[in-house]
């Protein structure tokens, strides 16, 4: 296994090369390897100099240097783009935490409970220095503002020992420049639902007099991060396509509106396809029998793995809608199968459907949802992934070569039909402004009222089809 230490630096000639000594230097679990990721954000005070010495004399070190000064974030994001390791440590360069304290910090990680490791400087750490009181209270105040919004209960959000698994860092696009990555990689790994542990750790802080950079600004503008991640969920990165949808229709009330067309036509044992990270598993489950959540996608698969950890009737399982004999592998028959938002991804979506329905049980049923209007195919489907959209009786024809009969169908959000045209149509641009959909998600109460009064299609069509006989 491999570490990769992620270090932005800074202006640190006078500590740089002892603090960079004891990273090197520090004890690692058995059979574990390290590198050091360094990023020297432009100083101008001869760290530079010190680094390339270094780098070239230490072949687990290996130094990359940004054009212009930009912060820490940004040093971070850059390092991280370089880590080939398990498991990413962010380091500072300014001799306040202690390296000797890896194997603590990494200890939840290769038990298999955690995610992402917080060391916090407000447990019982071995050795703290005393500080001035009110940046004490200005931490705690700002990690308190955050676990408000996050709905977390770390101690230290500000800490910059933070651990994580490098497969889902790098999943989850960092956005602050400077100090605003502690605030922003908290709100996303709660968003995104990771399983966050922490452990105390020493704190040898400085004085503003011994080099701290960090001030009062900074504490602004941290707020300003915890409220605006709050507000938009930018949870991840370019790649995936599907995490881009959850952002778009992972909006609670438009959610409750699509399962509660749904809920009726749910019966006790449950087959959903492409279930993403749980939005619709976690409204549907409840009091089921059986539900099998399957995905193919890994980073999808560890969110469920982790959502779901403790409910026993839910089995996450891995398949991919592209290959229908997969289906077979499953061995068992569903009362009801769910496969919402998976058609319009699919290479083959007719072989797909004659796959599902090995899956359905006798007089059970499947539930598909797909966008809808061949028209209406635009920029924002693309980077969604979409290499389709539907017309009811393209479904209707697809559904019946897969062996099912409607039963019958919704027409869903109507009012979204307008903003999709406008956004990927006429303005040929790939997203909806995010503002725009947190205030459509508020209003869905009036939508999912005057929705019937409509006279056009839904954006969105929902299908219920049983066997055909």
């Amino acid at each position: 296994m491999k570490l990769s230490i992620l270090i932005p630096v800074y202006n640190e000639r006078t500590v740089v090369e002892r603090s960079l000594a004891q990273v090197l230097a520090a004890p690692l679990p058995e059979n574990m390897e390290r590198e050091l990721i360094i990023v020297d954000d432009c100083s101008t005070d001869g760290t530079g100099a010190i680094l390339e010495r270094m780098a070239a004399s230490e072949g687990r070190i290996r130094l990359f240097r940004q054009p212009v000064n930009m912060g820490k974030g940004a040093a971070i994001r850059a390092a991280l783009q370089h880590a080939t390791g398990d498991f990413c440590l962010v380091q500072d360069a300014d001799l306040e935490y202690d390296p000797a304290e890896y194997p603590k910090l990494l200890r939840p990680l290769l038990d298999g409970r955690a995610d992402a490791v917080f060391g916090s400087r407000y447990l019982a750490g071995e050795q703290t220095r005393v500080l001035p009181f009110w940046h004490s209270v200005i931490n705690k105040s700002l990690t308190l503002v955050s676990n408000m919004f996050c709905n977390l209960n770390v101690t230290d959000m500000e800490t910059c020992y933070k651990v994580f698994r490098t497969d889902l860092l790098k999943s989850i696009p960092i956005r602050a420049n400077r100090f605003g990555f502690e605030p922003e990689i908290t709100m996303k790994s709660s968003k995104r639902k990771l399983r966050i542990y922490e452990v105390p750790i020493s704190y040898h802080g400085r004085t503003y007099e011994e080099g701290k950079k960090i001030g009062w600004k900074d504490g602004i503008k941290a707020l300003g991060v915890v409220l605006y991640f709050w507000l938009i969920d930018d949870l991840y990165g370019e790649p995936y396509g599907r995490g881009l949808l959850n952002n778009l229709t992972g909006t609670p009330q438009y959610l409750n509106w699509m399962t509660r067309l749904i809920r009726p036509h749910v019966s006790d044992t449950v087959l959903e396809i492409g279930a993403g990270i749980g939005n619709i598993t976690g409204r549907l489950m409840g009091k089921r029998l059986q539900y099998a959540a399957v995905e193919k996608d890994p980073l999808y698969l560890h969110a469920l793995r982790n959502r779901f950890l403790r409910t026993p009737n839910v089995a996450v399982k891995s398949l991919d809608p592209d290959e229908p004999a997969e289906m077979a592998a499953l061995a068992q028959r569903f009362e009801t199968v769910l496969c919402l938002n998976v058609l319009e991804y699919v290479r083959d979506p007719g072989a797909t459907l004659r796959g599902l329905r090995a899956a359905v049980a006798r007089g059970g049923r499947l539930v598909v949802l797909v966008p809808q209007g061949k028209k209406l195919y635009s920029a924002v489907d693309a980077r969604l992934g979409h290499k389709r959209r539907f017309e009811f009786r393209e479904l209707e024809v697809l559904l019946r070569g897969g062996g099912f009969a409607i039963e019958r169908s919704y027409q869903l959000n109507k009012i979204g039909k307008p903003a999709w045209w406008f956004y990927g149509r006429l303005m040929q641009r790939g997203q909806i402004n995010k503002v725009t959909l947190k205030l459509f998600d508020k209003t869905v109460w009036l939508w999912r009222r005057i929705e019937p009064l409509l006279p056009w299609q839904g954006l969105s069509l929902i299908v219920v089809a049983r066997p055909a006989d």
